[in-house]
């Protein structure tokens, strides 16, 4: 058995409560332009997904041409309902206290809604200096490149790091750059996770106990 040497971590769904906040706006804003889509439909094809991918699977379904200004509006209400409601993912304040190797956030979303959820929800200044975004090198899960780029910038080989990710996207991109990863499956109510790795948990404060590899 060995250790792994730094942890790699999802923003949302697994340091914030993020994806019913997300999710429920883009169902409203897709349902505006006739999608008729709920929740569950949102978690099945838009978790984990690039804004774009989501923008161009509602224009598919609707049959309608979105502007870009459908993407300006999403931040625009999701920033504002991030600050009414969003909350740490329950157990993540302990968990990071007492890590004892490095670890980042590598996320699909811009740097400046990742810092503000972090700092919403009281984790960023664990975080500062560590952040990856998808948007710096324009490449989006399920390609493996924020993760290769995060594992890079903290000086470390993808053997040596262990993602942590909640979404069948993220999990597939860790796969994809030769990561080990840990599906975190609290919000996984249709039990998908399981059905592509067998590494699952679904306690935060259980981290800890997994940071050993084969």
């Amino acid at each position: 058995m060995g250790s792994y040497k730094c942890i790699i971590f999802d923003c949302d769904g697994v340091l914030v409560d993020s994806e019913p906040i997300g999710n429920q706006v883009l169902v409203d804003m897709a349902n505006e332009v006739g999608a008729s889509i709920d929740l569950d439909y949102a978690y099945q094809y838009f978790k984990g997904n690039s804004i774009y991918d989501c923008v161009r699977h509602i224009s598919s379904i609707t049959n309608k041409h979105l502007s870009d200004d459908f993407v300006t509006e999403y931040r625009k209400r999701t920033y504002e309902a991030f600050k009414m409601s969003i909350k740490p993912i329950e157990g993540i304040k302990e968990v990071l206290e007492g890590i004892e190797i490095p670890f980042c956030v590598a996320s699909s979303g811009p740097e400046t809604k990742i810092k503000l959820n972090l700092s919403l929800t009281g984790l960023l200044h664990y975080f500062e200096d560590k952040i990856f975004s998808c948007y710096t090198i324009q490449k989006w899960k399920p390609e493996p490149d924020v993760f290769l780029f995060a594992a890079e910038a903290m000086g470390f080989s993808p053997k040596d790091c262990l993602v942590i990710e909640d979404s069948l996207t993220g999990i597939q991109a860790a796969k994809n750059g030769g990561f080990d990863v840990l599906a975190f499956t609290a919000h996984d109510y249709k039990d998908e996770l399981s059905k592509i790795t067998d590494n699952t948990f679904d306690n935060m404060l259980n981290l800890p106990l997994l940071l050993t590899k084969d």
